[in-house]
Order: C-alpha cells, then sequence, then structure tokens
C-alpha cells in the first residue's frame, strides 16, 4: 500500500488552484503523462526549471538599458486611461524615481485593477522587459507589479520552466509552488556518508532550492540539489531494475545442456566462420543457458555484426536441451527478414522454425499454434503476436526479444507467464554507450560483438548538397545500368504543408520516369503483402532503386544493395543514420552511402554529418550521440522502455548512476524484501519516481 504520506503528491493537479479541464490536459501534455491519465500534483514538483529571470538588476529608469530585464522602485504620478475606452490605445501610468520618468504601457487594461495596484501618489515595485521608445523609456505589460509591503513576494530569481501552446507561465509557476507547498518531509534513504561526501542536502531541501533558487546556479546541473534529486531519480530506476532482476531469478529456471551436435551442423552451414566476439557471445550465452539460475543477458552488435547467427545458435542448444524458442521482433517486416535468414540454417540442423505475425489466418494460423503446443516447432519467429493468450507452448525455454528499447522493459515479465520461467537474450543493433546500458538495461549481463564478419568491405560515406540533386540522380541512373542497386531514403511518407520536405511519394513520382521505372516503394503506411511485395520485387531485382521511409531502418537484408541516398540526412538522428548506412555494405562489393543536406545547417547537424563521414564505429557513434542528443532521444524517439530523465543528466551525473547502481545492489543484498527502515524509505522514494511496478513485485513476494 502506498503510504499515506505521499497522499497529497497523488492527487490530481485539479486540486490545485486555478487548474481546471482544460488547464489539466495542458499540463498531461507537458509532463508527458498517459492519455486520459490527469496529472499528478507530485508529477509538478519533478518538472525543474530550464533557465531563470535575474530581477535583482536595480538601476534605475534612466541607466536601465534597451532590451533588459530590471526591477524598478517607482512613484506613480498618473493614469491616462485609453481614450473612450478604445481597447486599440493603450492605457498608461506615469511614474518616476531619482533619475527618471518612465511609461507602463497596457494592452486591453482593466482601469480599476490598475488603480488598485498602482495608487497614484504611493511608491510600487515593478519588473519587466526595459525599452526605449523615441528618447522615453517605457516598459510593456511589466511581469510583476507590488507594493513595498509585499516586496517579498517578488521573486528576484525567477525560474522558467517548459511550456506548451495554451499554457501561460504564470499558472504554471503557481502551480509548481502549491505543489511544493504539498510536500512533505521524507524520511532520509540515503547514507549519511554518502550525503556527507557529496555535500548533498535532503530531498525536500532539494527541490525547495530548486524552484526557489536565490542564484542562477542553483538551478545548473552540478548543483548539489540537481545532483541529489539526480542521484535520486537514479537510485529509483536501479533499484526498480534489480528487483525485477530478483523476482525473475526467483522463478529459478532450469539448466540446459546439449551436446552440441545441432550448433556444429549450424556452423557448418554457414557460408562463413565465425568472428572471435560472435565465439565470445556463444561461450557466454550458453554458459548461462548450463545454470539453473535465469540468463538475462543482452547482446550488443552493430549494425552487420552477426547478432542473428549468436541468436540462432543460442536455440539450437535451446532445441538440444528438448526446449523450444521464440524470437521476438518489433516489426512484421524485420520478422520475415529474420525468418528468411534463420529458417534454412535451422532446417540444415533438423530444426522446425515458423513464423507468426498478425496476418498469418485460418488454417494455417491454426497449424502453426498446433506445432507450438505439441513441441513439433523449435524456433517460432514473429511480433507481439508470439505471446497472445491462445498462443501457448508445450516448453518454451529461451525468450530471445530483438530492438527491445522498441517494446518497452515492463514486457520481460509478461514473456515469462509463456514458459516455466524462460531464459531471456535481448539483442539490439543500436549500439549504447555503457551508461545507457546501466539505465536501460541495468538488471542484465552484458555481452558485444564489435567485429563485422569476414570479408566486408569498408563503406564511402559522402556529404551533398540538396543543390547537387540534380547529378545525383543521373550518377543513380548510371549505377543502375551497371546493375547496382540503390535505396533512396525520405523522412516523410506523403507531402506535408506543414514541413518543407519531399515525401517517399512525391520523390517516388519524380524518380519513376527517369530510371526507366524500375523503381519500387515502401513504407510504414503499405499493407504486409505490399511491402513484402516491394521488397520481394528489389530483392529479385525487378525494381533496381527502393523509394523508403525508415521502415527499412532495422534489420532488412539485400546483401547486393550498395547504394544509399538519404535525403534530408540533416534531419535524422547519428543513431538512426547509422542504422541506415547498415542497409548497404553487406556484400563483398564496395558500397557507398551518400547524406544529402539542405542548409544552412545547424551546429548539432554538421557535427553529425562530420561524425558519419569520420567513422562506421557505431559504439563511438553512439556515444557522439549522447554528448548531441541527451540519453532521451539516443534510441530514436522517446519510446517506452528509453531512458529518458527528468532531472538526470546522464553526461553530467554519471558518477551518481555507477553510485546509485552499487548501492541499489547492496540495499537489496541486505535487505531484500525493503522491511528495514530505510527500505520503508526507498518504498516511498519508488512511487515518488512512479516506479510502482517494483513495489507491486515487493508485494505479490
Amino acid at each position: 500500500m502506498r503510504p499515506s504520506l505521499l497522499d497529497p503528491l497523488f492527487a490530481s493537479v485539479r486540486s490545485l488552484s486555478g487548474i481546471g479541464p482544460k488547464v489539466t490536459g495542458l499540463l498531461g501534455t507537458l509532463l508527458g503523462v498517459q492519455p486520459g491519465v490527469e496529472p499528478r500534483v507530485g508529477n509538478l514538483i519533478y518538472l525543474p526549471p530550464h533557465s531563470v529571470i535575474d530581477r535583482r538588476n536595480r538601476p534605475g529608469i534612466a541607466y536601465a538599458p534597451e532590451g533588459a530585464i530590471v526591477t524598478l522602485v517607482v512613484r506613480v504620478d498618473r493614469h491616462q486611461p485609453s481614450p473612450g475606452g478604445r481597447s486599440n490605445v493603450p492605457y498608461r501610468v506615469f511614474a518616476h524615481d531619482d533619475t527618471g520618468e518612465i511609461g507602463l504601457t497596457f494592452f486591453h487594461a482593466k482601469q480599476a485593477w490598475l488603480e488598485k495596484v498602482m495608487p497614484v501618489g504611493e511608491t510600487v515595485i515593478i519588473s519587466g522587459t526595459m525599452e526605449w521608445f523615441n528618447g522615453r523609456p517605457t516598459m510593456v505589460h511589466p511581469d510583476h507589479i507590488a507594493s513595498l509591503e509585499d516586496a517579498s513576494a517578488l521573486p528576484l530569481v525567477e525560474p522558467v520552466y517548459p511550456l506548451t501552446a495554451g499554457l501561460s507561465p504564470k499558472v504554471l509557476a503557481r502551480g509548481v509552488q502549491e505543489a511544493l507547498a504539498k510536500a512533505p518531509d521524507f524520511p532520509e534513504w540515503i547514507d549519511p556518508p554518502v550525503l556527507e561526501k557529496y555535500g548533498l542536502p535532503s530531498h525536500r531541501q532539494a527541490l525547495a532550492i530548486l524552484h526557489n533558487p536565490e542564484d542562477p546556479g542553483d538551478i545548473s546541473l552540478d548543483h548539489p540539489a540537481r545532483q541529489r534529486l539526480a542521484y535520486d531519480e537514479f537510485l529509483a530506476g536501479q533499484l526498480a531494475l534489480a528487483l525485477v532482476r530478483l523476482k525473475t531469478r526467483r522463478l529459478s529456471g532450469r539448466g540446459l545442456e546439449g551436446d552440441g551436435s545441432l550448433k556444429k551442423k549450424i556452423i557448418a552451414a554457414l557460408p562463413y566462420s565465425l568472428t572471435a566476439s560472435q565465439t565470445q557471445a556463444i561461450k557466454e550465452i550458453i554458459a548461462d543457458l548450463r545454470k539453473a539460475d535465469r540468463m538475462l543477458r543482452l547482446l550488443q552488435g552493430d549494425v552487420g555484426s552477426g547478432k542473428t547467427v549468436v541468436g540462432l545458435l543460442a536455440m539450437a542448444h535451446a532445441a538440444e536441451a528438448g526446449g523450444q524458442s521464440a524470437l521476438m521482433v518489433p516489426t512484421e517486416v524485420l520478422a520475415r527478414q529474420h525468418f528468411a535468414t534463420i529458417a534454412p540454417l535451422a532446417e540444415k540442423a533438423g530444426l522446425r522454425t515458423a513464423l507468426l505475425t498478425g496476418r498469418e489466418k485460418g488454417r494455417e494460423r491454426e497449424d502453426i499454434l498446433d506445432g507450438l503446443r505439441t513441441g513439433a516447432i523449435h524456433i517460432i519467429i514473429g511480433t507481439h503476436a508470439l505471446f497472445q493468450e491462445k498462443v501457448s507452448y508445450r516448453d518454451l525455454v529461451l525468450v530471445i526479444v530483438d530492438e527491445q528499447h522498441r517494446f518497452g522493459v515492463h514486457q520481460r515479465l509478461l514473456l515469462t507467464s509463456k514458459g516455466a520461467a524462460p531464459d531471456m537474450l535481448v539483442m539490439t543493433a543500436t549500439p549504447i554507450p555503457r551508461t545507457l546500458v546501466l539505465t536501460a538495461f541495468g538488471d542484465m549481463d552484458v555481452s558485444k560483438l564489435t567485429e563485422k564478419p569476414a570479408g566486408r568491405r569498408p563503406i564511402t560515406t559522402a556529404i551533398l548538397p540538396m543543390e547537387r540533386l540534380s547529378g545525383l540522380v543521373d550518377r543513380m541512373r548510371t549505377a543502375i545500368d551497371e546493375g547496382q542497386k540503390v535505396y533512396w531514403i525520405c523522412p516523410l511518407v506523403e507531402e506535408s504543408e506543414l514541413v518543407d520536405l519531399v515525401s517517399a511519394e512525391e520523390r517516388f513520382e519524380s524518380l519513376s520516369p527517369m530510371l526507366d521505372n524500375r523503381i519500387g516503394l515502401v513504407h510504414g503506411r503499405m499493407s504486409g503483402p505490399e511491402k513484402d511485395a516491394a521488397m520481394l520485387a528489389f530483392k529479385t531485382g525487378e525494381t533496381r532503386l527502393l523509394v523508403a521511409t525508415t521502415v527499412i531502418e532495422v534489420g532488412v537484408d539485400v546483401p547486393d544493395a550498395t547504394i544509399i541516398v538519404i535525403e534530408h540526412a540533416e534531419r535524422f538522428g547519428l543513431a538512426q543514420l547509422h542504422q541506415l548506412r547498415g542497409r548497404v555494405g553487406r556484400g563483398d562489393r564496395q558500397s557507398t552511402c551518400l547524406l544529402v543536406y539542405k542548409g544552412p545547417l545547424g551546429e548539432v547537424a554538421q557535427a553529425r554529418l562530420k561524425i558519419m563521414r569520420e567513422t562506421e564505429d557505431g559504439f563511438r557513434i553512439a556515444e557522439e550521440d549522447l554528448k548531441l542528443r541527451g540519453e532521451g532521444e539516443l534510441l530514436g524517439t522517446r519510446q517506452s522502455g528509453t531512458p529518458g530523465f527528468r532531472l538526470a543528466n546522464i553526461e553530467v551525473h554519471q558518477e551518481f548512476l555507477e553510485v546509485a547502481r552499487q548501492d541499489a545492489r547492496y540495499i537489496l543484498g541486505r535487505d531484500p524484501e525493503l522491511q528495514s527502515p530505510r527500505g520503508e524509505a526507498l518504498r516511498i522514494l519508488l512511487y515518488l519516481f512512479e516506479r510502482d511496478e517494483a513495489v507491486r513485485l515487493l508485494r505479490a513476494g
């Protein structure tokens, strides 16, 4: 049960003054809560300001520079209402100090309110942006007006929060302050030596400093208040991951012993030798499978490093032990790609493989489900369909999840329900810096594939401005005449008036006549059969150029495709560009990646394209991407399971992530049920950072 101490923070933001249904919806958008769920009061106190307005500058009217935010102490001289109450003529209030006179301008003014807050003859404090018009000082709609008695209410250093369209900064700031007032004094969950070593305030004090800064430095990422909140956010995440691991380990697996016969047959059927890192990864995985403890392992491999074969050999080991394996992937295109690669190799070892997506219907689907129930199918490959209610397995012992970040961490627990605590291998072709491995997959052991299979040649990467597009089309026509195959990637499916980009459909129409219609089109809005037909035509050579969106980003394998053109490359993230580039260079022919950009380029876009030209090392690219974009976007758009932090910043707070990870393991090693006084405090922390699932795991035992 949630501690009653937290009840005020778990109330809807509607309980705050001045927040009705409309503002609640806007806050939900801003705070990133699920559609249909009302944001909580507690969500507001974990919204950090991105900057401050410093109102400590009090130069006097005559010395206030143009465009500066200043605070002035003035005596009100007279009011000049809009003549005849006309709304198109501003209301003016004139005031002075020892250095000169100023005119305060108000549009659509409420005269009674202005006369109340600025009575003639009274001294008031005003703060806002200074403007000089025809040599005369003026201030349009001061941000703050206060009497001398209320001077303490004027924030001298005012936090500025991110906004969404339609949300007033004042309404948001008032809501944050009211939410903060409802925050209780929390019990301390950090050991005193850690607090002392880093000079950290309490959690409640850190929140107060963040939202009521006395100096611009109070909101900086390296301030002790922000460090404290970052550590707490990391610790909540690491505890939650460790609890998931503890829970899944408790569902003790069984040791899977194999004689190696099926693995040998598959290796013999490969057209190449395994790389050293593939051999090492297989060794680590099989060692895990042989243990009674359940395997939870992450296999990281750059584009083209051979993860699929490693996964297949793990599934062959499971089959040697008499069990079944399931390989789940995020898209139907990728499922069919994996099936095309795996089925022929598995067949050489006498293993039956099947494909199950939303497209298999009727008798075909029933046969597959029957084969899974009886154990006749050894390996099943598919999308979410693999874990639907009607799908049952005779003995599912190994689950492989490809591109885990597209599913979400919580689904790991769902997968275990289909077997008696199956082992789990997560594969990703998105190289992830070590710091992000800790945050997204902190509960997993890690294997890395660092080489490409023998015979792969480096990919030449060039950068071209959009102005050279016509010449590029001529080059593509020549390449196609020479027998080459070309991908042409566009960022949109269809034309949009809002974004000045060439869509996939428009590019397909413009290129078709120039290339004698030897051209195909594939994008995410097409039906499954349409995508398959387009991919098959490209594979067989019926079409030689394929216009596509990022639907081909992961896993699509056409070994004789040697050129990829990425249009508006400046609009793609580094990791995505690297994934797309990996669609070529999969055979033994020289391949080229052409990044076409529209100028002028911003600083980040320039850096991104420069890195792409310099290196093919996905791990270096991932590290650079982290520096350029931050952890929230590294794995593409912010998808469920992606480690987007509210208060912590991976680069700045990396040291605290390491400390949090060690602390989480130490804490659960001594108090796995979090029953001690410190454990009770840590349960509060898990609730504060919405790691409720971990608390439910504890309750479930």
